[in-house]
């Protein structure tokens, strides 16, 4: 076997790691999971390192679980929290089960045949016939109190100023525990692999699985990746619209793109290493070519465009492209009118528009009128008169004269017209 965990520590995805664990996956292919919580119906970038290991795994010859928490979100992990979360109702979970489902499914082939083919599960599926009896009696019994205890998420939680703990969140690193040892029974999986965070629910799961089992049958790992932060200590993830998801219908591919060409220098040769698959050849090659001309962002070009194909695709990576130039490069009328409304609207957020009645564009409405009377884009006609006589007035991207009269052939997505003083100065007209 390829040596996998050398592989994530020179990508800096190791952050805890059991005794045993770097041999186990020297020796043969190993089934690992890793389990996401359905707090919501998608996944967001802060998901992504946990996906990136699981088609790690499957890249080095081993045998991926994703485990979705039917189960485990009806609790709610502790781990991190100063309070407890607020439950959700089950129909509420049943539809971020399903959706998580399919966020997972674009990155790992759940119809696999292959002897490592990826494996999606739910702990609802084996939770919900164990009755709370067997639970405390087989399980709880493994356990000590004192073991439960000395957890950080629990001490934390105890030692806090907030409201404590919950019996119902203390057993959550039990039922954690009880996945792993089920994954181990039936699917004889060695080892689980999640956040930093999740080391103290992860322990338990091995302690679990050694106290239920004798010898060989015995044997569980550990290992856990780093908590992602920016260079500024800031939390990873964000944007000034919130979380930045997996899904196009929560975060448009344009945002999503716009967030990794953002990043800033030093954050950009963290993460191309951590998101990306390029070796370190390429990658070295990339920090050596930023360092000579960082104006050019080459690193956080490479790094969106990295990202973007593997979490959306090559053809919405350049759409999301084509969007981008339209502010920033040479766009043409045919490239705005191919953005859909959405990512129109993202592309010209914050700038300045007006409405324009749909029987004023269909008679057709001279420029002068339009940069003036109609929008305000200019205070006068004559300052119209003069830009237009000066060739820096643009209509969707091409340039027009004293003559040009708007119409509805000039509509993109057939409601928005797109006027430019100059290059920067940007103007929406929307038809109602």
């Amino acid at each position: 076997m390829k040596n996998l965990v050398e592989e994530l520590q020179w990508r800096g995805l190791v952050h805890d790691i059991m005794p045993g664990t770097e041999e186990q996956l020297l020796k043969e292919m190993t089934t690992t999971y890793i389990g996401f919580d359905p707090t919501s119906d998608s996944l967001h970038i802060g998901s992504l390192v946990p996906i990136i290991l699981l088609v790690h795994l499957k890249n080095f010859g081993h045998k991926p679980i994703a485990l979705v928490g039917g189960a485990t979100g009806m609790i709610g992990d502790p781990s991190g929290k100063s309070d407890e979360r607020n439950l959700l109702d089950e129909a509420t979970l049943r539809n971020n089960v399903e959706g998580i489902k399919g966020v997972l499914s674009r990155f790992l082939d759940f119809k696999d045949t292959s002897v490592n083919a990826p494996v999606l599960v739910n702990n609802y599926d084996w939770m919900k016939e164990l009755s709370f009896i067997n639970f405390a009696r087989d399980v709880g019994k493994r356990i000590t109190v004192n073991y439960m205890m000395a957890k950080d998420s629990v001490k934390k939680r105890l030692s806090g100023e907030g409201e404590g703990m919950s019996f119902t969140e203390f057993t959550y690193q039990l039922i954690q525990g009880y996945d792993f040892y089920h994954l181990h029974k039936e699917y004889n999986c060695l080892l689980q692999m999640g956040g930093s965070d999740q080391w103290g629910n992860i322990t338990t799961g091995t302690e679990l699985v050694r106290r239920m089992n004798v010898g060989e049958e015995a044997k569980a790992f550990a290992m856990t990746c780093p908590l992602i932060t920016k260079a500024d200590g800031s939390k990873f993830g964000k944007s000034e619209g919130g979380n930045v998801w997996l899904t196009a219908d929560k975060t448009s591919v344009y945002k999503f793109y716009q967030f990794w060409l953002n990043t800033t220098d030093v954050d950009a040769e963290k993460y191309i290493k951590i998101f990306t698959f390029l070796d370190a050849a390429t990658i070295d090659a990339l920090i050596e070519e930023h360092k000579v001309a960082p104006h050019l962002r080459v690193l956080q070009r490479r790094l969106a465009e990295e990202i973007t194909v593997f979490v959306h695709s090559k053809e919405e990576l350049e759409k999301a492209i084509k969007a981008s130039n339209i502010l920033f490069g040479n766009a043409s009328a045919d490239d705005l009118k191919q953005l859909d409304e959405t990512t129109f609207l993202e592309v010209f957020d914050g700038v300045p528009q007006a409405e324009i009645s749909r029987a004023d564009i269909e008679a057709g409405i001279d420029i002068v009128s339009v940069l003036n009377e109609k929008t305000g884009f200019f205070k006068s006609n004559g300052e119209a008169r003069r830009a237009l006589t000066a060739n820096s007035i643009s209509v969707n991207k091409e340039k027009v004269n004293e003559t040009f009269v708007l119409s509805d052939k000039d509509l993109i997505n057939n409601q928005f017209v797109l006027l430019q003083s100059g290059k920067k100065n940007y103007f929406v007209i929307r038809v109602v």
